[in-house]
């Protein structure tokens, strides 16, 4: 493989982490792994509800920290809640520096919405349902006139490089694999800010890239993963046969929508006291049991806001629109999907894995701040503040350099693609067996398949990201044997007594348990 060595930091990933870290290190040089063209393909684009932070002068970082804990069902680290929502506010006054239009009132204060699991409306947005998009507008703005800057687009990792437990180089080539071959990348520091894993299951909110590949290429290096058992799935993902599921948000059911199932009936007052506005995990079951019933679930937003809907949330209206819903006549039709991994490549309060010159941030980190499950809009908020911490400490850690030469990158020919009919499978049997109710029966099953799947494709490194990630979340959710948060086991119903644990495994680890389950079926 041909090498290439730069001064520049290596940033892996285009997503609101990536380009705020990139930001914050100028001008220190930084070169961006981007397969695609800027604020395309990055989950933080699709992002709709906004970035949670105490803002309403009732509201306080202390309430934001301990709905956080409240909503992690047991394994949120506190000390990392608090770090994170103590300063959330000065994130959102950065963003609105660097020229993100969040909406305002007419005397100027931020529109605040509330959204599942807050005991506060902290949730700010723009254009109701365009937060993602238009904070990564904002920053790839001001990203493009960064001379600092390099940003490689079209292009994509796939392997770390290690020597002695301390991580030399990244493997990349063209985002377009059927023609390309590798280059070893090696520089200043890695800073992984590439993604989660959603797009591992067929029915999923996460654009078609995001697939396990960052974290997969992590665990195959050596690197430790926390909680990798623990996915959410949104529970209002619209089902109307798209891949990726558009998604219906939040925000809806905080401006008073209901959920509804073909016979007309509100099912969530019965479940839970909150009802739509429950914690994620809670609705996202009650929505898949009504599937399962043949329910048809649907989310009604007829009544509370009519006509008003297609202002203040363009892109549902759009999504709608082309699915020939008229939502200020017709409830939408939903389905729980595969949102946000809240497990990942393990990292201290400083960003570091425990591979050396490896840092993490967004949502291939495992930081301790989501738990069992997510409290909503705080996805955005970790990217910042670990976005920061990460540039920080690898400026604290490298020799200082303002100046490094364009990299100028021709890959050779070459090169194997995922077989797309493997990617199916392993997508259909994540969702099959790894989905929103597990039993220990189907994770076995799931384990053998994708040790099948990786035997017969292995020789495309991208394929092996994707069954690495996929093994360590059927792997992790076969030795949790409890329900906690997004992670419900049938044969395991009850939440274990006492404090939660987090849990932290290696590759290495995860495939000799897979093993063993092969050699049982033998």
């Amino acid at each position: 493989m041909t090498s290439l060595t730069t001064d520049r930091i290596i940033i892996i990933g285009a997503g609101l982490g990536a380009l705020y870290a990139a930001l914050k290190l100028a001008p220190r040089p930084v070169v961006m792994i981007s397969p695609e063209t800027l604020g395309e393909g990055a989950s933080s684009a699709w992002a709709q509800g906004g970035v949670a932070a105490a803002m309403d002068a009732a509201d306080s970082p202390e309430n934001h920290a301990r709905d956080t804990v409240g909503a992690g069902a047991g394994t949120v680290d506190p000390k990392v809640a608090d770090l994170v929502t103590r300063e959330a506010r000065d994130y959102i006054l950065d963003l609105t520096s660097l020229g993100t239009p969040f909406d305002r009132t007419e005397d100027g204060e931020y529109v605040l919405s509330r959204e599942a699991a807050h005991s506060f409306a902290r949730v700010v947005r723009v254009k109701g349902d365009q937060a993602g998009a238009e904070i990564m507008g904002a920053l790839i703005e001001q990203v493009r006139e960064t001379p600092s800057i390099q940003v490689l687009e079209g292009s994509m990792a796939t392997a770390l490089e290690t020597t002695d437990g301390r991580v030399t180089g990244v493997a990349i080539q063209s985002a377009d694999q059927a023609r390309s071959g590798q280059i070893m990348l090696r520089g200043a520091a890695v800073l992984l800010a590439g993604g989660g894993s959603g797009g591992l299951y067929a029915l999923t909110t996460n654009p078609p890239r995001i697939r396990g590949q960052v974290i997969g290429m992590a665990a195959r290096a050596g690197a430790k993963i926390s909680d990798a058992e623990f996915v959410q799935f949104h529970p209002t993902a619209m089902d109307v046969g798209e891949d990726p599921a558009p998604l219906a948000t939040e925000a809806l059911r905080g401006e008073g929508a209901i959920l509804i199932n073909k016979h007309g009936e509100r099912f969530m007052t019965a479940i839970h006291p909150d009802a739509e506005l429950a914690p994620r995990d809670v609705v996202a079951r009650a929505i898949f049991a009504e599937v399962q019933a043949g329910n048809r679930p649907m989310l009604d937003t007829r009544e509370v806001l009519g006509e008003r809907i297609k202002d203040l949330f363009p892109s549902v209206a759009e999504y709608c629109a082309r699915n020939g819903i008229d939502p200020a006549t017709q409830p939408i039709p939903v389905a729980p999907a595969a949102h946000y991994h809240m497990g990942g490549i393990a990292t201290d309060t400083s960003g570091r894995a425990n591979l050396d010159g490896l840092w993490v941030c967004g949502e291939a980190s495992s930081t301790g701040l989501h738990g069992a499950n997510r409290l909503a809009s705080n996805g955005l908020l970790e990217a910042l503040v670990y976005a920061r911490i990460c540039a920080e400490d690898i400026a604290a850690h490298i020799p200082e350099t303002t100046d490094a030469p364009l990299l100028n990158i021709t890959y050779p020919e070459g090169g194997t693609a995922p077989d797309e009919t493997a990617v199916a499978a392993l997508r259909r049997v994540m969702t099959d067996h790894v989905g929103v109710v597990r039993h220990a029966k189907g994770l076995k099953q799931a384990l053998r398949i994708l040790a099948q799947l990786e035997q017969d494709h292995g020789d495309s490194p991208s394929f092996l990201n994707m069954c690495a990630t996929a093994t360590l979340i059927a792997a992790g959710a076969l030795q949790r044997e409890e329900s906690r948060g997004a992670h419900e086991r049938s044969d395991f119903p009850d939440t274990l007594p006492g404090p939660g644990t987090r849990s932290h495994t290696y590759l290495t680890e995860a495939r000799a348990l897979r093993d063993q389950i092969c050699k049982e079926n033998a």
